[in-house]
């Protein structure tokens, strides 16, 4: 025995119905005894409930690939798998009430508390003597000579740009984002030293100063009117998040740089749980019930292809589905045992994008899981951010990757160097050919109904084309016309005069949650908290 002394080692007894069993624990008992162990009672889980049994059972056969019909198929030979209430196990160990005692000591040992609503942040770590604050703002102010040029900008623009600038530090420093910053800076500024491209930014991070003049994105959240509060509030608090788009082909780089920096045991991949929807649920359940794939093919297409559709929601519009399960036995049976196998996970995978980065090491942290020579963290992303986490999106775009080989062939074929600059984006023979409708692989205005709205619209700017990829859902669509008809006109109606400066680029249109955000600010006396 080692230092901790026999009373830490138990042998365990279960009470399951299984006739072998009975004859473990009694000799298990003997043995205890002799060694001076403990003995402690357990019971393997496998279903919540005692009804249950059946549903796991299915289960298994569609795990395992058989039919419930199958004589050599994987099975239990009780039903006695299941989460005992306390009364059920002290009857079951009525006559060795230590191994109940037992019970109670271990699972006191075991008890552990999670934490919510506190970040947990890697340190960002830096050479200098100074603090991460200081070496922010560092970051900060050197980059503004560098996109913000005097010859180019007046000292209102100017003294707007340092206006933000403090704002938007003092607000990250009090809600502890300094370093999420800097270790966000620092992989993306990496990606682009090594010419791995980087895309601009987007989502409610381009709404951010900081984040432009550290290089994170290459979007003028002034120019273009971005709120900072959108991605960052202080009443609202929430884990910032940067979506990166990477090259599709060297995004792995950029992975790697950060395990390198941070260390293996510091980084790993997230898992995601494919689960069986409705249709499937059904194939699956009938062919694991020996139903004919026949029948099984006749239930499942009577379920809509709709998103977020359920077999519950099916029955209540489809008059055919809600018929065939009120008067056909069988199929009632497979739809029933369907509901429970729908949601449910199928298998794991590791998340497409989805990295996590932890102060500690992270198997101090979360579980971990192994699956086809990955390692990734056996809790999702959503319950990692719960926890306070680091997670961070390295997505992989494929239109990246065909822009940086278009730049090079134009290299090798012509000899000429494309670059890209903000003048690029008043370019008239570019938006000469979005008016034309010639947008065959141009990326989100490829479609025969978004092309008809830019021959309609006849783009003049990049606001146009931001305007018509944001008007192009399902929800605004509607504004499409009046969006049109505005551009083309010289006779816009505003509301309040107020409104003109906050809508005047969007022709009167409310296109934005940013205008949105500004209209309940200028008219109402809201605070963009």
């Amino acid at each position: 025995m080692d230092i901790f002394g026999k009373e830490n080692y138990f042998l365990e007894l279960q009470s399951n119905g299984i006739r072998e069993q009975v004859l473990v624990n009694q000799n298990l008992v003997i043995i205890a005894k002799k060694l001076g162990l403990g003995i402690v009672a357990t019971n393997d889980c496998h279903y919540l409930k005692k009804e249950d049994y059946d549903f796991h059972e299915i289960l298994l056969c569609i795990q395992t690939k058989k039919s419930i019909n199958d004589e050599d198929r994987m099975k239990f030979e009780t039903n006695e798998f299941y989460l005992k209430s306390k009364e059920e196990m002290i009857e079951s160990f009525k006559n060795l009430p230590e191994a109940i005692e037992n019970t109670v000591k271990i699972a006191a040992r075991c008890c552990t508390e999670f934490e919510f609503g506190h970040t947990i942040l890697p340190e960002f770590k830096i050479e200098e003597n100074i603090t991460h604050l200081e070496y922010f703002k560092r970051l900060c102010y050197s980059g503004i000579s560098k996109r913000y040029p005097k010859d180019k900008y007046s000292e209102d623009y100017l003294k707007k740009v340092n206006e933000r600038l403090e704002y938007e530090i003092s607000v990250i420093d009090k809600m502890g984002y300094i370093d999420y910053f800097l270790i966000v800076q620092d992989f993306i500024n990496y990606a682009k030293s090594v010419n791995i491209p980087v895309g601009p930014g987007r989502g409610s991070g381009a709404g951010s100063i900081c984040a432009y003049l550290t290089y994170i994105t290459d979007i003028d959240p002034l120019k273009f009117n971005l709120i900072f509060e959108r991605f960052l509030n202080p009443e609202r608090v929430s884990m910032p998040d940067f979506d990166v788009d990477f090259c599709y082909e060297r995004r792995g780089e950029v992975i790697d740089y950060v395990t390198r920096k941070y260390t293996k045991s510091h980084v790993s991949q997230i898992i995601t749980f494919g689960t069986m929807a409705a249709r499937q649920a059904v194939r699956d359940v009938a062919r694991a019930m020996d139903i004919s794939y026949q029948k099984a093919d006749m239930i499942a297409k009577l379920i809509p292809r709709d998103l977020n559709m359920t077999i519950s929601k099916a029955l209540e519009i489809n008059p055919s589905l809600s018929e065939i399960y009120e008067l056909d036995e069988e199929a009632k049976n497979v739809i029933d045992m369907a509901m429970k196998v729908e949601g449910m996970p199928r298998h794991a995978s590791t998340h497409a994008a989805g990295i996590v980065i932890t102060k500690d090491e992270v198997d101090s942290l979360v579980p971990l899981y192994e699956g086809q020579g990955v390692v990734s963290t056996q809790y999702t992303m959503t319950i990692l951010e719960e926890l306070g986490l680091l997670k961070m999106d390295f997505l992989g775009l494929r239109t990246l990757t065909v822009i940086n080989d278009c730049i090079k062939l134009v290299k090798e074929v012509r000899n000429i160097d494309v670059t890209f600059s903000m003048d690029s984006l008043n370019d008239e023979e570019t938006f000469k050919m979005l008016s034309e409708g010639k947008t065959q692989g141009v990326f989100q205005l490829e479609s025969e109904g978004i092309k008809n709205v830019l021959k309609k619209l006849k783009p003049s700017s990049i606001e146009d084309i931001i305007a018509v990829i944001s008007l192009y859902r399902p929800g605004p669509m509607d504004q499409i016309p009046r969006y049109i008809e505005n551009k083309n006109s010289n006779n816009i109606r505003y509301t309040h005069d107020a409104l003109k400066p906050i809508l005047s680029n969007t022709y009167g249109c409310m296109v934005y949650q940013e205008q949105v955000m500004q209209i309940f600010r200028d008219l109402a006396g809201y605070s963009l908290r």
